[in-house]
């Protein structure tokens, strides 16, 4: 297996016209009263979601018919191939439903079996987050940096919903990382990882992540400087499944986090 070194900007410039494509169907449908279904996991998923993968992903097999294709809502093709797109249509969304703008398309590109790059994109605010292996990480064409090391006294930690802490023993075990913090913020799904990538946020802690909820954010993140790993510090393995996130803007407050997840 071949080590890249860099995404080739062809590409680059495609993933970025995935989202273009996505971005009018979720503000076409944006706070319209679109109808909810309930999918046999009990997650919500609506027209919205459909159509935007839908649409991304027709673009993709006219223009790349011999990529794979990992989707949410319409399921796996080529899995085995060099090059795999991985999409998240709405991510988050329940806050979508609610008419929150902090929902996100997620479109992460694989290259034999890791991610190498992403973007997080919100088309409501008109906000793009990319960055991937040799790609800068840019927050609407603009390089975006993590915040700088500091202590995890001063640090803001992000989760989305204490309810995703479902396995036995993990709330007490984040629990302690809440109590170390300067405060947490709740809410925000994978907006909350670009908001690490941008240095708003230190930390990251969250579980329940299926393979298209954390693809897309690990270039990201690793692209602005952070670290983004599970709960025992491990890089994630590209298969499908529940995984657990920590992410952070420095080795050192992720050395800090592990060690209170685990403690």
């Amino acid at each position: 297996m071949s080590r890249l070194t860099e995404v080739p900007g062809g590409l680059v410039a495609f993933a970025q016209s995935l989202a273009d494509v996505s971005g009018p169907v979720a503000r076409r449908y944006f706070r319209t009263g679109v109808d909810v279904v309930t999918k046999g996991d009990e997650s919500p998923v609506t027209l919205a979601d459909r159509t935007a993968e839908e649409e991304i992903r027709k673009v993709i097999e006219a223009t790349y018919p011999d990529h794979g294709i990992i989707g949410e809502e319409h399921g796996i093709v080529r899995q085995d191939a060099e090059w795999v797109w991985c999409l998240d249509p709405i991510d988050g969304t329940k806050a979508f439903i609610a008419g929150k703008p902090t929902f996100t398309t997620l479109i992460a590109l694989f290259h034999e079996g890791t991610p190498v790059l992403g973007v997080i994109d919100q088309p409501i605010q008109n906000e793009r987050w990319i960055g991937g292996v040799g790609v800068p990480a840019t927050l609407n064409g603009q390089p975006i940096q993590v915040a700088k090391d500091l202590p995890i006294h001063d640090a803001v930690l992000n989760i989305t919903d204490e309810s995703m802490l479902h396995r036995p023993g993990y709330m007490d075990r984040f629990r302690r990382v809440m109590d170390a913090v300067r405060f947490t913020s709740w809410g925000g799904d994978a907006y909350g990882a670009a908001l690490v990538a941008s240095g708003s946020i230190h930390i990251m802690v969250e579980e329940g992540h299926q393979l298209y909820d954390w693809a897309a954010l690990r270039p990201v993140i690793e692209a602005a400087g952070g670290v983004f790993t599970d709960w025992r510090g491990n890089r994630h393995d590209a298969v499908p499944g529940l995984h657990d996130v920590v992410a952070t803007a420095s080795p050192r407050l992720h050395e800090q986090v592990l060690r209170l997840l685990d403690a």
